[in-house]
């Protein structure tokens, strides 16, 4: 790879990233910390130990929701954070067991509170997007109650319970939505991380994923520029378990993402909100600094940094 991809890259980042996203990069490629990505996560933690604040930068919400604990959950795997007993973790597990926004099968990831401030459409109380599905999300907050969640405590057992009807879920509708396949497969993750394989089917859950990443990636590359899936969805390195069956398609990803890069170090982002056009060009810089660390991570899992 052009060196110059990653410096482009780099100094966008000093420029415009989110102190977040600055100690992640940092975390990811400069040696940083994980206790200061931890950190700076914190910052949107709420006292009642939930996620707002436009953690997700699509919703503003400053409130608690499952949305922005999902992101959360999602940021503490990247970093590898193993320590259960931080209080960033603690806390956010204390959320879950508050029961809000739960009903009983699972999380609301679209709350009306959403409404009142700046969001892109289809987080709004009355969409119909169809990423609105039912795992999309939950499935990966059960995969973190059983990742880190006490062993046989009263969270953990409900996280094994959503897991299980996650799956079985699978044999009655295939996974057609990116998003939720990409919940699907971080909840495999946090299962397999948490030595917790020989509870949930988990041969079953490997056997659907598989169909469902080489069905959902988008085989025509020249569509490739609009929003549309990718393999890095769903693996970033060849280590992946999906990348055997997609090594054509992820080995040209890395090309493409070089081929595609914005003079001043970004990639675009392809879409946008339509409503909020004062606030949507910052969370459109938010995103960068998102999409930055997601290429540059594929980029590194690929040897190519």
């Amino acid at each position: 790879m052009n060196h110059s991809v990653f410096e482009r890259a780099k100094m966008f980042m000093y420029r415009n990233a989110r102190p977040l996203d600055m100690a992640r990069f940092q975390y990811h490629f400069e040696g940083g910390s994980r206790e200061a990505v931890l950190q700076a996560l914190s910052c949107y933690q709420n006292a009642d130990g939930g996620f707002g604040h436009a953690l997700e930068a699509d919703c503003w919400n400053p409130h608690s929701t499952p949305l922005h604990g999902s992101t959360a959950g999602e940021m503490i795997r990247e970093a590898g954070c193993e320590d259960a007993g931080h209080p960033v973790i603690q806390g956010l597990l204390k959320w879950y067991g508050s029961g809000s926004c739960f009903n009983g099968k699972t999380w609301e990831m679209v709350v009306e509170s959403n409404n009142a401030y700046p969001h892109a459409p289809w987080w709004h109380s009355e969409s119909e997007s169809a990423c609105h599905t039912d795992y999309n999300g939950t499935a990966q907050i059960a995969g973190f109650l059983v990742r880190y969640s006490k062993p046989g405590s009263e969270l953990y057992q409900l996280g094994i319970r959503i897991v299980r009807e996650a799956v079985e879920a699978l044999q009655s509708s295939e996974l057609k939505d990116m998003h939720t396949c990409a919940c699907y497969i971080h909840m495999l993750e946090h299962i397999i991380e948490a030595g917790a394989e020989e509870q949930i089917p988990c041969d079953l859950l490997k056997e659907q994923l598989y169909a469902a990443v080489k069905r959902l990636i988008t085989a025509d590359t020249s569509q490739w520029g609009g929003y549309v899936c990718r393999p890095s969805q769903f693996l970033n390195s060849r280590d992946s378990m999906f990348y055997p069956e997609n090594k054509e398609p992820a080995e040209y990803e890395c090309k493409h993402i070089e081929a595609t890069q914005l003079e001043d170090g970004s990639w675009e982002i392809p879409w946008a909100w339509g409503d909020f056009p004062e606030v949507w060009p910052i969370s459109k810089n938010w995103w960068k600094g998102q999409v930055i660390i997601e290429n540059l991570l594929y980029l590194k899992g690929f040897g190519m940094i």
